[in-house]
């Protein structure tokens, strides 16, 4: 019987539920996973990022209760990477399917994007708690080695 997969690797931390948290928040996660071998500039990491980005500008808009903050866990499983974006209000969920977007709206685009670049997506409520987690999956090659696993000129290769 196959083993479970070991987490590999996980970044975890709340922010404020402000637009500043949000883009802190999409900072960090594209800062660990250029640290986890996925640098600036790659693929699986400006993916990563604007997905990250799309759901925390959600969870400000639409989750935001005064004096909650965010939460965001982003982890790296066998070459799988997930963010989950967890806030506290419970009554306003999306939807199962994005919905078609208002051409005349300047909003309502941002799960269309989640849809198009994650392999899945969905939302699952709190069970602990008022409010929802709302998450998103991609697979992605192997990272290259991390600068601390590089080998250097004086480390034998």
């Amino acid at each position: 019987m196959p083993r479970p997969a070991a987490r590999e690797r996980e970044f975890a931390t709340r922010f404020t539920s402000t637009p500043r948290g949000a883009r802190l928040a999409r900072r960090l996660v594209s800062y660990r996973l250029d640290d986890w071998g996925h640098p600036y500039g790659s693929p699986a990491n400006e993916t990563f990022a604007l997905i990250t980005a799309e759901l925390t500008a959600n969870a400000v808009q639409h989750g935001h209760v005064p004096g909650r903050d965010f939460h965001v866990r982003l982890t790296l499983v066998d070459n799988t990477l997930r963010v989950e974006v967890t806030d506290t209000r419970a009554e306003k969920k999306p939807p199962s399917a994005p919905p078609a977007p208002d051409s005349a709206s300047e909003s309502g685009r941002g799960l269309l994007l989640v849809a198009a670049l994650a392999d899945s997506w969905g939302v699952t409520p709190r069970t602990a708690a008022p409010g929802k987690t709302v998450w998103a999956e991609l697979s992605h090659p192997a990272p290259r080695p991390t600068r601390a696993q590089r080998p250097t000129s004086d480390t034998p290769a």
